[in-house]
């Protein structure tokens, strides 16, 4: 005998949409068994309506015959009544009672689905910064009885839909197996038109239906005991973020799943929260709404950033941003467990960890190196100096955008060290660097640059201008190859991750043929500055365009040398700052050879001023510039 497919009640208190997908199978097949049993109960009536019929047609017939009266109307009247005990009323008792159940416990489960998404969206809904705890306990307390209420009708209703996969085998058979009864005592005196055969496969159909019926008692019972189980759990299954204070998080995840809240845009400045079911398959997050057989793709979650943010003062709610910087979906975890989980998860992905032959052992690795790695510092005078023997000097073919392919990838831990802390901050305020810089100097209230500022761009023969976020800094042991750069992006934008640091400060980074200038975009006062022969090495990100980075190779007093890598997020794509200061190398040792500076300013278009500009550029300023050029040609 085949086995019998069940719906497994462990599931029940999780309600996925895998589980509902199952569960709308089994609906499907107790509405589709209810109109077969009806049409059946139909047909059924019919025959004990004809046989009825039939007694009445042969009592008419049998006061002809008298001698044959008493004798027909007892076989059709014994035949009747054994149909209706043995054919129609085991249909009729499978109708009323196992089918109306069904139905009664699935609204019963719907009305409790109900109002436990009710009771969990008043919830999502509790304020953030005025919290009030009464609120929330009372609140909580709504959701996790909603919650049990939910749990114990999907059990109950479980438990009928298994038992109805057993009770509709009987039932089709019983009627059946009465009414063919009932034939053949009809038709006994005829009994050598039926053999053996015919009567071991009626006892066979019987002890069949008595296996059924005890394999049903025995299933029953242990449905039974396993719903006694999983009712007596712990509070806490049904209280959401019931451990806030110290959760049990698994940061090595390379899949997750569970119910998020989705944030979705209804107008300019109207939004609208919708729970849904998300999942992780491979490299992308899925969602998959209540009732749909299959998810869909929401989100390409490799190369993707994911940080915390603020939204709508709603707890729990992470940002997914595209390799092009550009900000994704929002969503909302219901506890600090899955919203934690949530982005160490995502964070894994984006990285394609689950590509390796070992990805739960790649995901160890990364997150205990993200975790040794990132301290966060948020200024100079709290950043641990870590200082490292200089490497081989580099000539001018290694400061080009693209590495040479006969550079060296080296590991990792040979580019930066591992534990080196993070600086998130790159100065102290304008006012303090203006006040420790400058000594007794006034300082000029309409934030003007010095005199000596003013001589040095007007000596620059290139100026470039692109508006900057920076995402932190730290030490590196190797400026040889740009790998370095690639890797110390990598922490940067993890480290931000796993300290939900999402916040950043903007600057006019200056390209000029001597140095790079951060200045404030207020106060127009520099921040800090790099000559131009320190950096060594410089590279954008190979699929973030929006990403660069450099490194600066500095001599300290007591013979020692450091390196630093500097991150930046730019409004305009990273090639461009990176050729920018690739061509103020090329002006630095094109000074050198006059015959070279002037072959170099015959390949570069320049301002009747003299200064080089960048026709790659597309900001307003270098428009102008542009213009003003064409117009000093003509």
């Amino acid at each position: 005998m085949p086995a019998v497919d069940k719906l497994l009640l462990e599931e029940a208190l999780q309600d996925s949409p895998q589980t509902r997908s199952l569960l709308s199978v089994f609906e499907e097949d107790a509405g589709t068994l209810t109109e077969y049993t009806n049409q059946l109960l139909q047909a059924m009536q019919r025959v004990y309506g004809a046989q009825n019929e039939m007694c009445l047609a042969t009592q008419q017939l049998s006061k002809q015959l008298l001698a044959y009266e008493k004798q027909l109307n007892i076989l059709h009247s014994e035949l009747a009544k054994q149909l209706a005990d043995t054919m129609v009323l085991p249909i009729i008792q499978f109708r009323e009672k196992d089918l109306t159940e069904v139905s009664t416990l699935k609204d019963l489960f719907g009305l409790a689905s109900n109002e436990h998404d009710v009771s969990m969206a008043k919830y999502s809904r509790l304020p953030k910064r005025k919290e009030n705890e009464k609120l929330k306990a009372e609140v909580a307390k709504e959701v996790a009885n909603a919650r049990r209420k939910q749990h114990l009708s999907s059990l109950q209703y479980y438990c009928a839909l298994n038992a109805l996969q057993y009770r509709k085998r009987v039932a089709m058979m019983e009627p059946m197996l009465g009414y063919t009864r009932g034939q053949i005592n009809f038709f006994k005196k005829g009994a050598e038109m039926f053999s053996k055969r015919m009567d071991s496969f009626l006892s066979s159909v019987s002890d069949m239906v008595q296996s059924i019926q005890g394999e049903l008692e025995a299933e029953a019972e242990k449905m039974r005991v396993s719903q006694q189980d999983l009712i007596a759990v712990n509070e806490s299954v049904y209280t959401p973020d019931s451990d806030v204070t110290s959760p049990a998080i698994n940061r090595n995840l390379i899949q997750k799943a569970g119910y998020l809240n989705l944030r979705n845009k209804t107008g300019l400045v109207t939004t609208t929260w919708e729970r849904l079911y998300f999942f992780t398959q491979g490299g992308n997050l899925m969602c998959q709404p209540r009732g749909a057989v299959a998810g869909g793709l929401i989100q390409d979650l490799d190369n993707c950033s994911v940080m915390a943010v603020d939204c709508e003062d709603r707890r729990y709610c992470f940002q997914i941003t595209t390799p092009t910087g550009k900000a994704g979906i929002t969503l909302q975890a219901e506890s600090k467990k899955e919203y934690e989980e949530w982005i160490c998860a995502i964070n894994n992905i984006s990285r394609q960890i689950y590509l390796t032959d070992n990805p739960e052992a790649a995901a160890i690795k990364l997150n205990q190196t993200a975790l040794q790695a990132v301290t966060p510092i948020t200024s100079f005078g709290k950043k641990q100096e870590v200082r490292h023997p200089s490497q081989n000097v580099k000539n001018m073919e290694n400061d080009k955008i693209i590495p040479s392919e006969s550079a060296s990838i080296q590991d990792s831990t040979q580019l930066i060290a591992p534990g080196t802390p993070i600086q998130f901050d790159i100065v102290l305020p304008a006012m303090e660097f203006l006040d420790q810089n400058r000594g007794g100097r006034r300082a000029n209230p309409f934030g003007e640059s010095e005199d000596s500022n003013k001589d040095e761009e007007e000596d620059s023969l290139l100026q470039q201008m692109f508006i900057v976020r920076f995402l932190g800094s730290m030490a590196v042991q190797s400026d040889t190859t740009s790998e370095v750069i690639y890797e110390a992006m990598r922490q940067v934008l993890a480290a931000r991750a796993i300290h939900n640091i999402f916040r950043m400060t903007e600057s006019h980074l200056m390209v000029t043929s001597k140095n790079l200038r951060l200045i404030d975009p207020q106060t127009q006062v520099t921040r800090t500055s790099f000559d131009l022969p320190t950096v060594t090495q410089f590279a954008a990100h190979q699929d973030n365009r929006r990403l660069f980075g450099f490194v600066v190779h500095l001599s300290e007093p007591l013979g020692e040398e450091s390196m630093s890598a500097y991150v930046f997020e730019s409004n305009t794509e990273g090639e461009k700052i990176c050729y920018a200061i690739s061509l103020g190398k090329e002006i630095i040792e094109a000074k050198k050879d006059p015959e070279a500076l002037a072959q170099l300013m015959k390949s570069v278009p320049f301002t009747n001023d003299g200064k080089f500009i960048l026709l790659n550029d597309e900001s307003e300023e270098d428009g102008a510039i542009r213009e003003k050029g064409e117009e000093s040609e003509a």
